[in-house]
């Protein structure tokens, strides 16, 4: 992204970060609303049940999105004894990237209802390059999150989609190796391995298939 402020893109650059924002804080929020919803109100104490960036964007985090491509945001603080359910880990786990698979659609859909119909405001570069940004994004973040390794959603997730006999295995291997897995992949990505080359096309490969308009 740092090379958009090089060649002198600044309104595109200023695009991209608010959709970021705006696509962070709907999938911390997400949590927080799946986390009240099963009984744990943590994340509502702490200020984050809530559409406010603030209390969700880390700047550090989203410094390293501007400079590497990827980054984080503020994680959803939690406490498994307060859940309702055994699901609770599931679909509070899957309520993130599921926020932005709803945001992708909501968005895509919406702007092209705006084209169609010739509405003002969706005319011109601007809108169109926050709007494909914004969705694009989302499902970018979606598919980033569900990889099964480290601190990422999807190892919350995979538990419940494996097979009883391999789910303590999986369990006990991301503990013990999952973020070094993980860190190594960004690692190989930084010096140039395009090793999250995937997630972005899978994102562009999704986008066209959520217009229902």
């Amino acid at each position: 992204m740092y090379q958009l402020i090089l060649e002198g893109h600044y309104s595109i650059f200023l695009l991209i970060v608010v959709a970021l924002v705006v696509s962070l804080t709907f999938h911390e929020f997400g949590h927080a609303a799946m986390a009240k919803f099963y009984g744990d109100d943590t994340a509502q104490k702490q200020g984050r049940l809530t559409l406010n960036p603030v209390a969700h964007i880390d700047p550090l985090g989203l410094l390293m999105v501007v400079i590497l491509g990827f980054g984080y945001a503020k994680p959803v603080p939690t406490n498994p004894r307060n859940y309702t359910s055994g699901w609770a880990q599931l679909w509070i786990a899957a309520a993130g990237p599921l926020m932005n698979l709803l945001i992708a659609f909501i968005t895509v859909n919406v702007f092209m209802l705006a084209i169609q119909g010739e509405w003002a405001w969706a005319q011109g570069e601007g809108p169109q390059y926050f709007f494909i940004y914004l969705a694009t994004i989302n499902l970018i973040l979606m598919i980033f999150n569900l990889i099964p390794l480290g601190p990422l959603d999807g190892h919350y997730i995979a538990p419940y989609l494996l097979p009883s006999g391999l789910r303590k295995p999986y369990v006990l291997f991301n503990a013990r190796y999952g973020s070094m897995l993980f860190l190594g992949l960004i690692i190989l990505s930084v010096l140039g391995v395009p090793v999250f080359s995937y997630v972005w096309q899978l994102g562009q490969f999704l986008l066209p298939l959520l217009v229902i308009v």
